[in-house]
């Protein structure tokens, strides 16, 4: 906690002042912009090596091979950049309606893998949370100009790219990357570890840790390394090892850096890692025009941090689109949703430390009950996000950090969760009714990131998804509006905001009448998303026939 108190907000004074007015710039311009990506976010996440294998040929980069005991739960499976730049290429996304893509973190991770589960699996980083070098593009997932292929052709289609980044740590100490970059710290052998004998390989008690991240940049507890600490700021997650981001010292490059023939890193004089690590994350956008960042671990980093991490990305977009007028969206400004385990719906300090949003922890596991439980969820939600000051969630009904939704219950989770207010975040697979995979005793967690099933996509699940992602697309009242219950059975609710209204009856069968007044006047021609039907308002009623759900908008003149 030391970060916060106030010698720790003196000695990042200047940094503090700049990013804190950055920010209250930011979100005044947000909050002028009616329904701009800011208010209505429409959020898809891809475990990009799950996904979709666009290039075979990058499939075992850095000799990452298939696990010959574990069932290849934790192996890298060869989903990259170039698999989604073909589903974008086939309107995958824009056929969902969703209006920005969040893919795991691009930059190189470790190359080898760790013990994973109860000593049940090889353990790679195809998730993108133990990084080795943020500034090279990890060749499992392809190529800059890959990359740069993939957003350009985002962008062109109206949808955001949203990067997943750690502040918090880099990644294990593996075998083969402690080798490949000589630290002298490993048994003779390594090269044949298994799962039961990993560990015996590695030296723990060798003062060599040194040429590995540093002392000065990590705590790790390892010979001349600080110990974890015990607050939330400086403990060490998982025994990974925790980045120095409070420090006020100045640092040159991680000695492993040092030693490495690709790396874009330089040394930068006068420069903290938490300035190190701001600029290698802002130099992406400041390159590709990334737009946003998903933020892992966020309670586990200071504020400070986050602030200044937040306003470099600002910058580096600015100049990104004043660089690339042909290639932007918009003039929208950097948004960034952030991950503090547990988070629910109400507001927190967290909003105030350079987030747009908060992922909502809470919305997956009431989304699974009746609609009448749902209303008050939803009349929960919308009463505390159109509180002032406003402030937004990320609520999702599938996680990779969790469990996947019902599988035979997904029609009913999709509806709940592209009708709710507020952000909202679809995992891949949630739309086509991807199984999970294998739950390995320890790590149950990797069931859900089972490959994108594109074999045996659900027909009918994802015709559902697509009609209630482009009918959210076009209304922010979902996101944004006055949420009123119109009727308890079968349940129907409007969301109005200015210049938007909506009605929808989730779950509903045959012919129904449905009260509008209020919402919509008498003799307004009415569409119904789901079946493409129009109706005429009449005595403040309109009578539909429901085919499985109403969507109800003003119809195109």
């Amino acid at each position: 906690m030391d970060d916060l108190r106030p010698d720790g907000w003196r000695r990042e004074g200047l940094t503090m002042r700049r990013a804190l007015t950055t920010l209250a710039a930011l979100l005044l311009s947000a909050s002028a912009q009616a329904g701009s990506f800011a208010d209505n976010p429409i959020v898809y996440f891809a475990v990009t090596d799950r996904f979709a294998n666009g290039n075979p040929g990058n499939d075992h980069s850095y000799g990452r091979a298939a696990d010959p005991a574990g069932g290849d739960v934790g192996s890298f499976h060869g989903g990259d950049i170039a698999g989604i730049t073909q589903q974008l290429k086939a309107g995958y996304f824009k056929e969902l309606g969703v209006n920005a893509l969040w893919i795991t973190a691009p930059y190189e991770q470790i190359h080898g893998w760790v013990v994973g589960g109860k000593q049940q699996f090889q353990h790679y980083a195809y998730h993108g949370y133990w990084a080795l070098d943020y500034t090279t593009m990890d060749a499992n997932m392809g190529t800059r100009d890959e990359l740069r292929e993939m957003i350009d052709i985002a962008h062109a289609q109206g949808i955001r790219v949203l990067f997943d980044v750690v502040l918090n740590h880099p990644g294990y100490a593996d075998l083969r990357t402690l080798a490949e970059y000589k630290v002298p710290v490993l048994w003779p052998g390594h090269e044949k570890a298994v799962l039961r004998d990993y560990h015996s390989f590695i030296d723990y008690n060798n003062f060599a840790f040194a040429q590995w991240w540093g002392p000065d940049w990590v705590r790790a507890g390892l010979p001349g390394y600080p110990d974890g600490g015990k607050d939330d700021f400086t403990m060490q997650l998982a025994y990974l090892p925790d980045f120095r981001t409070e420090s006020g010292k100045a640092v040159g490059l991680p000695p492993i850096l040092q030693h490495k023939a690709d790396t874009r890193a330089v040394a930068l004089p006068d420069t903290t890692v938490r300035g190190y690590l701001v600029q290698w994350l802002a130099d992406w956008v400041r390159e590709f025009g990334v737009d946003g960042f998903r933020a892992d671990t966020v309670k586990h980093v200071e504020p400070a941090s986050w602030l200044a991490l937040r306003a470099a990305a600002t910058d580096a977009l600015k100049d990104w689109k004043t660089r690339h007028p042909e290639q932007k969206i918009d003039d929208a400004p950097f948004w960034m949703t952030g991950e503090a385990w547990g988070h629910g719906p109400e507001g927190s300090s967290w909003h105030d430390a350079g987030f747009d949003s908060m992922i909502n922890f809470e919305f997956q596991h009431r989304a699974g009950g009746g609609w009448k439980s749902i209303d008050g969820v939803y009349r929960q939600y919308a009463g505390l996000l159109n509180k002032s000051p406003r402030y937004d969630i990320l609520s999702y009904i599938s996680s990779h950090d969790t469990s996947l939704f019902p599988r035979d219950q997904l029609k009913h989770g999709l509806s709940a969760l592209l009708l709710a207010p507020g952000g909202v975040q679809l995992f891949y697979g949630d739309e086509s009714a991807r199984q999970p995979g294998a739950a390995p005793i320890g790590d149950e967690q990797q069931a859900t990131r089972s490959d994108m099933n594109w074999n045996t996509l659900d027909a009918a699940t994802l015709a559902h998804a697509r009609k209630l992602g482009q009918f959210r697309l076009r209304h922010p009242a979902l996101a944004r509006g006055e949420h009123r219950l119109i009727d308890e059975k079968p349940y129907a609710f409007a969301r109005v905001i200015d210049g938007d209204a909506v009605i929808a009856v989730p779950e509903a069968q045959g012919a129904l009448e449905l009260k509008v007044h209020g919402v919509f006047a008498d003799g307004a021609s009415l569409r119904d998303a789901y079946t493409n039907q129009t109706y005429i308002v009449k005595d403040g009623a309109v009578a539909v026939h429901a085919a499985g759900t109403v969507l109800l908008e003003k119809a195109a003149p």
